[in-house]
């Protein structure tokens, strides 16, 4: 091997050091029909091959999770060849019946995506589409500060702007801007769904956590119940 082949082969192997970590899988798992609750989840495997999941009920008018919401599990046991978590997933599924009837679930209404961010696109700021199924046009605005004052931290809040098919112009913000989550360096939108009833929306937010093992990928999301 060559000085300079060995040289891009030690920043090759430096930079998979740098950007370490996992990617979860997000999993849209309905709304109720009257699209008050929306339950989502998330699994994978860590770079420790640890298989683990959560799954979460939101309350959509709240923008919170509702009481005993949020689920996690993890494990430690081997895992066979091409494993990526979903069985960790599967298992809190199968814990989770008595949250999933409480909140009426139905994993069959999954609602309509308006914006999709597709892997290895560059996100943007701003978003402007517009629903042709109900004639509404939408302007959302992602707004983000990262503080490194006493290690990395994050916050952000959507800005959002909708012109009715009735002429109507309505104006929200959504999120928390002032909370600062530790180890976030950054978020961007990877989808907005409509509920089944075209009064919710929600924003899957994917944000990037560090930790020791590098820079992890994982899913939130924040909730709008809008007026009939």
């Amino acid at each position: 091997m060559t000085k300079r082949s060995a040289l891009v082969a030690v920043l090759l192997f430096c930079a998979g050091l740098l950007f370490a970590g996992d990617v979860a899988n997000f999993v849209n798992l309905g709304f109720s029909p009257d699209s008050k609750y929306f339950m989502f989840a998330q699994y994978g495997v860590t770079q420790n091959m640890v298989a683990y999941a959560g799954l979460y009920a939101v309350d959509v008018a709240h923008d919170r999770f509702v009481p005993d919401g949020e689920r996690s599990g993890r494990y430690r046991g081997a895992l066979a060849p091409g494993e990526d978590g979903r069985g960790e997933l599967y298992n809190l599924l199968a814990s989770s019946g008595a949250l999933t009837r409480r909140c009426e679930i139905n994993h069959l209404l999954i609602g309509r995506v308006l914006y999709l961010l597709l892997d290895g696109q560059q996100p943007k700021a701003k978003l402007e589409f517009r629903d042709f199924q109900t004639g509404n046009d939408y302007s959302v605005t992602l707004n983000q500060f990262e503080y490194t004052d006493s290690g990395v931290s994050s916050s952000f809040s959507i800005e959002l702007k909708i012109h009715t098919a009735k002429g109507k112009n309505l104006h929200f913000t959504i999120g928390l801007p002032g909370y600062r989550r530790p180890g976030v360096e950054n978020y961007r939108i990877r989808q907005i769904i409509a509920g089944p009833n075209n009064r919710s929306l929600v924003f899957v937010i994917q944000k990037q956590e560090k930790d020791k093992d590098g820079v992890n990928v994982r899913y939130m999301v924040d909730t709008l119940l809008l007026d009939p």
